[in-house]
């Protein structure tokens, strides 16, 4: 959300093109998915109640509402909502239509 209010600054402002601002997003993503996969090793159990799960061109998405989140570890994290948004890797894409 911070990255996409502050895009949004500097688009408003002139000091980036939207284009630029898509190429950033696009670059976050890849990047969060490689660190995930790369240096991630905690499993997690998640426990909530599911308010809201939608498929629209092969991206799932799950709002899920008081999650607590328990940890190998045994560290637990509560919040109010969260959203969860999956889709195949490009990997999976790439693949398939092949």
């Amino acid at each position: 959300m911070a990255l996409t209010d502050s895009l949004d600054e500097l688009i408003t402002s002139g000091a980036i093109t939207p284009q630029l601002a898509m190429k950033v997003l696009q670059q976050f993503d890849k990047s969060l998915a490689d660190t995930m996969v790369k240096q991630v090793r905690v499993k997690t159990t998640l426990k909530g109640h599911l308010h809201t799960y939608r498929l629209c061109d092969d991206v799932w998405t799950f709002i899920v509402k008081d999650p607590s989140f328990k940890m190998d570890n045994n560290d637990y994290v509560k919040a109010p909502r969260i959203k969860i948004i999956a889709c195949k890797n490009g990997e999976a894409i790439e693949a398939g239509r092949k």
